[in-house]
């Protein structure tokens, strides 16, 4: 008889379960199909480093501000020892990527959330990276690009990390005076105070299938409106068809877009002049 422990036997990592279909995927495969599942179109959350490999033109991509570290303002109990142990699981020193890099050649600045890190939670390095994204951005007279992918702001930076709400969008703002273009890419999740800030302010808003987004959660908006809330309420789909999105875009077509959105854009920038 085959061992109990034959399951052990089985490289760690080697295969992925869904959890929306419960198809046992080889991660290679699931790798390959940019972490959506090919059974269901699933997406499955992805790394800032993950995004970076599939969006960008090979070796373009620059980092900025990778020495911004977070400190303790509040001095929370165990608050540093999660930011590390984070910071040596996703090879990030905050919960955001920031830099520049080329989509088909063309030159834009980015902001990128990872999940992974504190839930992709905004504290005061997470809202100076972006904020300081968006100033070079401007600086350079490029578009700007931001992908959410967050529980919100962080708790445990307390008001300082609200702050940062209003300091990303007037810096968008100031973005946005001189004409420059500013996509919003929101994923799964987008909550809390990065959906009702910078998440939401795009030029063009985008989001990938089946993406939750939203500010409250769905109990706590149940038990304030006391009805029951639609079974696709605040996801990609319903935002879309209540017109507070301009696309749903998958995975595999996101590069694609916004490549023909930069041009676009680019076009008009021109036949402006």
């Amino acid at each position: 008889m085959p061992s109990n422990d034959a399951k052990n036997d089985v490289p760690e990592g080697l295969m992925t379960k869904c959890p929306e279909c419960k198809t046992i995927l080889l991660t290679k495969d699931l790798n390959k199909s940019l972490k959506v599942c090919t059974k269901c179109d699933h997406h499955f959350k992805m790394t800032a480093a993950e995004r970076v490999a599939c969006l960008f033109d090979e070796d373009t991509f620059k980092s900025i501000d990778d020495q911004l570290k977070s400190e303790n303002p509040l001095q929370f109990p165990s608050y540093m020892e999660k930011i590390e142990a984070d910071a040596v699981i996703t090879g990030l020193n905050e919960a955001v990527l920031t830099g520049t890099g080329h989509i088909d050649g063309q030159e834009v600045a980015v902001a990128i959330m990872d999940a992974h890190f504190r839930m992709g939670s905004m504290g005061s390095v997470v809202g100076e990276k972006i904020t300081r994204a968006v100033e070079k951005a401007t600086a350079l007279g490029i578009p700007m690009i931001i992908f959410s992918a967050s529980g919100g702001a962080r708790m445990q930076e307390g008001v300082l990390s609200l702050m940062q709400m209003a300091k990303t969008s007037v810096a968008l703002n100031r973005h946005a005076e001189k004409g420059l273009l500013y996509i919003s890419v929101m994923t799964y999740p987008t909550t809390g105070g990065v959906s009702a800030s910078f998440a939401s302010v795009g030029d063009i808003n985008l989001a990938e299938p089946k993406a939750l987004i939203g500010f409250a959660g769905r109990r706590v908006i149940e038990q304030t409106v006391r009805e029951k809330l639609p079974e696709d309420f605040q996801t990609a789909e319903f935002l879309l068809e209540h017109g507070q999105l301009d696309a749903v875009v998958h995975r595999a077509q996101l590069k694609e877009t916004l490549s023909k959105i930069l041009r676009l854009h680019i076009r008009e920038a021109k036949e402006n002049e």
